[in-house]
């Protein structure tokens, strides 16, 4: 993408295309009403709110025409998938994950006012992860004011979200997992950095052991896909930096998905970057799970939440092919 306005001109023409049901389990939260109303306006996504009296009732003073699910009455055939397991069929986000699991909701979107760590919960009790995945994590899409000095618009934080300390094993799926939904939501090539405070040996500790044992078992999982590491950040970027500290790197500083090598380090870059260069961020956007849920930063603009709605309906347009195709 030459400029992040190019890339949600295309993820909002892709998702209108579909027209998938997502819920929206935070129906009075007013960036989730505003978002909403947007949403079912330009067509972009079919929104339906979940949630009990009160709650509809403010978002129907405001948006009468939306669809909602009331709790305390739900149709028939709804209470089914939230009977029994660990789900609480009394709470509107929970039930929201249950009926994306069971097909009645394409996918949901939360976060808006509840914590990154309820709704993680709620996609593994209510949706389970996907078949052959060990490990859930996220991705933040970094919109950029200005292109990298790589060329990219648009950048992958990976996990920005969800494992605090990942092994090696599950850094590696998570590479695995960003570089796929890349593809998808962007809709380039994934070109994956490994980071590091070294770059291929110029230091030594055993977390730099650790970012390039998460490089080999992600060569072994994605042979095809360029990528590299350990790697500064610098080195993944920049490519006059990246001829001096990595000559001859498959990525030649252009990477476009950058993978952390833990929690702390993610959360803090991508939160730096949103706040001091001004770029927006997309996500959490949860992998891993069978179907989509994905969560919101408690401090996402009205704009965020229309842009996650979109990633949601894209992510389960692509689990519904994957689907027909087994």
């Amino acid at each position: 993408m030459n400029s992040a306005a190019e890339f949600l001109r295309s993820l909002t023409t892709r998702a209108a295309s579909l027209r998938r049901r997502i819920g929206f389990p935070e129906p009075a939260e007013p960036r989730t009403i505003q978002a909403m109303r947007i949403l079912a306006g330009e067509g972009l996504v079919h929104p339906v709110a979940v949630g009990t009296g009160e709650d509809l009732g403010i978002l129907h003073k405001a948006l009468p025409s939306v669809e909602c699910l009331d709790l305390d009455a739900p149709p028939e055939g709804v209470s089914e998938p939230v009977a029994g397991g660990d789900c609480d069929p009394a709470s509107p986000l929970h039930v929201a994950g249950s009926l994306v699991g069971s097909g009645w909701l394409d996918g949901a979107v939360a976060g808006a006012g509840t914590e990154t760590a309820a709704v993680i919960r709620a996609g593994l009790r209510c949706i389970g992860r996907a078949a052959g995945t060990d490990t859930v994590s996220s991705a933040f899409y970094m919109l950029l004011r200005e292109p990298s000095p790589g060329g990219h618009a648009v950048l992958t934080f990976a996990d920005a979200g969800v494992v605090p300390d990942p092994t090696p094993e599950q850094v590696a799926e998570i590479a695995q997992q960003a570089a796929e939904a890349r593809r998808l939501i962007v809709g380039d090539e994934p070109r994956v950095a490994f980071l590091s405070y070294s770059t291929r040996g110029s230091a030594e500790g055993p977390t730099v052991e650790h970012v390039r044992e998460s490089m080999r078992l992600f060569r072994s999982r994605c042979p095809a896909v360029v990528a590299d590491g350990e790697l500064q950040a610098d080195a993944a970027l920049v490519p006059e930096i990246a001829d001096r500290k990595a000559p001859g790197s498959p990525l030649r500083g252009g990477a476009n998905v950058l993978i952390f090598p833990d929690l702390d380090a993610a959360n803090i870059a991508y939160k730096l970057v949103q706040r001091l260069a001004g770029a927006e961020a997309l996500g959490p956007i949860l992998q891993g799970l069978a179907r989509p849920l994905n969560d919101l930063s408690r401090g996402a603009s009205v704009e965020d939440v229309v842009h996650v709605a979109c990633i949601t309906a894209l992510m389960a347009h692509r689990r519904e092919i994957h689907e027909g195709a087994e």
